[in-house]
């Protein structure tokens, strides 16, 4: 029987990183897990492959020594044992056996116990003012999760009861078939590999040993999120199952538009109106900022659009202690819809003044220069 090659098995290559090949692990096992698919009986097998594999090359010494060909094989020819196609039984028994907690009929190895499993992740919104996402601030939650049942205590048994050692493996969790040279192991189909069945179950969770259950967090929103910036909570998530690790929660703040600030990546933009005679001439006018105002200085001939920028007095950076994004004015020259007959009587002073120039001019002068060319 030939012994597949464990780097195809978890589709990584054979100079894959460790970080690279948990990564592959982790997520064909999410895919796989039994308990994602119920009664399937290919992907209980798959499952099985997945975590036979990474027995091997998720640990530096039995990967060398698989390299090596001194595992079972390895990547190719003749196995320590001399098994056909590079096959050790030992070894394949080994795996099972850290895999599903127990060992071969006789081994010794003790009764199955359920592998830890990290808890979910979980993700919450909050709204915020815009003040309130330039300070931070402390918000309440609450979540709703699946949490170990507070009247069995995560058993699955009724109280006063507990869960019985399973007949069908004796409390190993697997189930050992042999074939000839060797017995292939899988979990028990009775007590789905925990060792245990639970004859009186809880009336609250149905023997589940988890209930859905409201919890309420205060939790530290830093200075700097923007709309939909996500902060990550570790270890607040679900709690996880058989003594494995709590998920992270996630919270997705979404924060009100200011009337006069907008947002621009890691700086605010503020429109600053000018009359005609101040775009013209230059002037100082009064701004706001984020903690007040200030006076800048307009320069003569200032177009429409241009952007003056205020350095380091804007919005604090996200994850960067100490440092503050910039102010960006942008002066828009108002023109008024309606004049009065002074302000008109004015304006056609200045014009006779202004001895006819025409700003346009040169817009036809290059034309004309354009097809004296052609």
């Amino acid at each position: 029987m030939a012994q597949p090659d464990l780097y195809k098995v978890l589709g990584v290559g054979k100079k894959a990183s460790h970080d690279e090949i948990k990564k592959a692990y982790r997520k064909l096992a999410r895919e796989f897990h039994p308990d994602r698919n119920p009664g399937d009986a290919a992907a209980e097998e798959r499952f099985k492959e997945i975590s036979a594999a990474y027995d091997v090359l998720g640990d530096e010494d039995k990967r060398s020594q698989y390299d090596q060909g001194r595992l079972f094989g390895g990547t190719g020819g003749q196995g320590a044992q001399g098994f056909p196609g590079g096959f050790d039984p030992s070894g394949f028994g080994d795996i099972l056996s850290n895999i599903f907690g127990g060992g071969a009929p006789g081994g010794g190895r003790g009764r199955g116990r359920p592998r830890p499993e990290r808890g979910r992740d979980l993700e919450s919104e909050v709204s915020l003012s815009f003040d309130q996402s330039l300070t931070g601030i402390q918000v309440p939650i609450t979540l709703t999760m699946a949490a170990p049942c507070t009247t069995c205590a995560g058993t699955g048994a009724r109280p006063g009861t507990a869960p019985k050692v399973c007949p069908a493996c004796s409390g190993r969790g697997i189930e050992s078939e042999s074939q000839g040279l060797f017995s292939m192991s899988q979990p028990c189909g009775h007590c789905r590999g925990s060792g245990t069945v639970i004859e009186e179950p809880c009336a609250t969770c149905g023997g589940a040993g988890r209930t859905q259950q409201g919890k309420k967090l205060r939790v530290n929103i830093p200075a700097g999120v923007r709309d939909g910036s996500r902060v990550r909570i570790a270890g607040k998530g679900e709690p996880g199952r058989s003594g494995g690790p709590g998920g992270d929660l996630y919270v997705v703040t979404r924060v009100a538009t200011s009337p006069v600030f907008r947002r621009r990546g890691d700086n605010v933009e503020v429109e600053v109106p000018l009359t005609i005679p101040e775009a013209v001439r230059g002037a100082e006018v009064e701004v706001p900022t984020l903690d007040g105002r200030k006076r800048l200085r307009v320069a003569p001939g200032t177009r429409h659009g241009t952007v003056q920028r205020l350095r380091g007095e804007g919005p604090p950076v996200l994850g960067a202690s100490g440092r503050r994004g910039d102010i960006h004015y942008r002066f828009l020259i108002d023109v008024p819809a309606q004049l009065t007959d002074e302000q008109s009587e004015l304006l056609d002073r200045l014009s006779a003044t202004m001895d006819g120039a025409n700003p346009r001019a040169a817009l036809f002068d290059g034309r004309a220069a354009t097809g004296a060319q052609a």
